[in-house]
């Protein structure tokens, strides 16, 4: 899907707007493009911006990025440095930092969530398209609860059972995304060989096919499964995510999730890369109106006794 069917369809969104959806993380990028902006039309270097707020061309740059918040005093110092006074454009730039350091509704986690999970729940929140390849599991976003509960038992084998419950419970509160008003695009390439996994045991496996045959037919999902005989992971190195956003102030964002940490690639060269191959996996894939008979036969192969559980050396 081009961009511009994205951007063009939805327009501009008010930053309440996109307070509500994504939360402070995309406010302060939002911001942070805003105020870059100005600078560079000014002809001022993050050098000169630095030294207006007593600080360091670093952290303009972090500023800029979004990677850290506005304080009042730093935001109304730039904004005279960069020669806007006018007291009504000032107060919405104001509101609108005041609006980015609020906390996001995942703020109750902060105790166990990462840090850079903390800013993927804010871009997945205000994307209006995302476009994945999974190659492991069927995709967080479309897992039932047993499912979840069952491959995060596996993931964290150290933890409790009160742990495990408030992972599963941040994993469905993210799906509700696809069921609010003006939902996101979601378009998803999943493995057979993930699809065939029987993660939690032959009842819960069944009720995740089950409920993939129930979300394929929403307008708003698209889901392709690529066959064994493709080999998605050799030609894409790996699961990724591609995150849109209608605010023309957010570049698309790849996201590229590992053991102990992420990586969120913007730059041309690396969205290009990750793009091409995922045109590659939609080519080869089964175009999605074969999704529900693919996977009603996955779950009439299945054979029904299968009842123990995938264990950690199988994953």
């Amino acid at each position: 899907m081009p961009a511009s069917e994205i951007r063009e369809g939805d327009g501009a969104r008010s930053a309440a707007s996109v307070a509500a959806d994504g939360g402070p993380t995309v406010l302060r990028m939002v911001l942070g493009g805003r105020m870059r902006r100005l600078r560079e039309a000014c002809g001022i270097s993050r050098e000169d911006a630095g030294e207006a707020i007593r600080g360091s061309h670093s952290k303009i740059s972090r500023l800029e990025l979004g990677r850290v918040g506005f304080r009042q005093r730093d935001l109304v110092d730039l904004l005279t440095r960069y020669g806007v006074t006018d007291r009504e454009e000032v107060e919405e730039f104001i509101e609108l930092a005041r609006q980015a350091s609020a906390s996001g509704w995942w703020h109750r986690d902060t105790d166990w969530l990462p840090k850079w999970f903390d800013t993927y729940l804010g871009l997945e929140q205000a994307a209006r398209l995302i476009r994945c390849y999974e190659p492991r599991a069927v995709p967080e976003l479309l897992q039932t609860a047993d499912y979840a509960r069952a491959l995060l038992t596996l993931a964290h084998p150290e933890e409790g059972q009160e742990a495990i419950d408030r992972r599963v419970t941040l994993r469905m509160r993210r799906q509700q995304i696809l069921a609010r008003r003006d939902p996101p695009q979601l378009w998803v390439i999943v493995d057979e060989a993930a699809l065939r996994r029987p993660i939690g045991g032959s009842t819960v496996w069944r009720d995740q096919v089950d409920h993939l045959v129930r979300l394929a037919v929403q307008p708003h999902i698209s889901i392709q499964v690529l066959a064994d005989h493709v080999g998605g992971s050799a030609i894409a190195d790996g699961g990724f995510t591609v995150l849109r956003f209608a605010e023309t102030d957010l570049p698309d964002i790849v996201y590229l999730q590992q053991l102990t940490s992420a990586l969120y690639l913007d730059k041309l060269a690396d969205l290009d890369a990750y793009l091409r191959v995922a045109n590659v996996l939609s080519v080869h894939a089964a175009p999605p109106e074969y999704s529900i008979g693919l996977l009603e036969a996955l779950r009439e192969r299945m054979p029904r006794t299968l009842d123990r559980p995938l264990n950690a050396d199988q994953s």
